[in-house]
């Protein structure tokens, strides 16, 4: 895992939830970057610099039969704005650079009562299906103490 920001960053930015497998989160992990909903560039123009993310993986291996259900990466968003990879192939996706945090893979389950968008609702999991959305501070706060995140200063 890549240690915490050098730098601060601003603390007054949003917080958002990602969706990808734990083996996708774990290249982007590697390369400093986020990359979500097959490379769209639309839900990435929507986070700003210093905006905080936790990426939640159903699976750990894309398209696997897996249950993961962890949260598997959390970090800020670098300054910057998306750009577009070329990933051989003809696939050119658009990304996004982040300080990855140092800390620990955690499962959901037992966040699911406490969670904001889950607390309640039988169906926790409708929201993941749009791969990239807004949370709570509060929720952000929950996740990072979950994860045991090395938080920037």
């Amino acid at each position: 895992m890549i240690a915490p920001p050098s730098t601060p960053h601003d603390t007054n930015g949003r917080s958002w939830i990602a969706v990808a497998s734990a083996e996708h989160v774990r290249l982007g992990r590697a390369g400093g970057f986020m990359q979500v909903c097959h490379g769209k560039a639309a839900p990435l123009r929507r986070i700003r610099p210093g905006d905080r993310v936790a990426y939640y993986s159903p699976s750990a291996i894309f398209r696997g039969k897996d249950r993961l259900q962890a949260f598997t990466a959390i970090g800020v968003v670098r300054a910057g704005e998306p750009y577009r990879f070329d990933m051989g192939g003809g696939f050119l996706p658009f990304r996004r650079d982040v300080d990855w945090l140092t800390a620990a893979e955690a499962p959901i389950q037992p966040l699911l009562a406490t969670l904001d968008f889950t607390g309640g609702v039988r169906n926790w999991g409708y929201q993941l299906r749009f791969g990239l959305f807004a949370i709570t501070d509060h929720d952000w706060h929950l996740i990072a103490g979950a994860m045991r995140a090395s938080l920037p200063a």
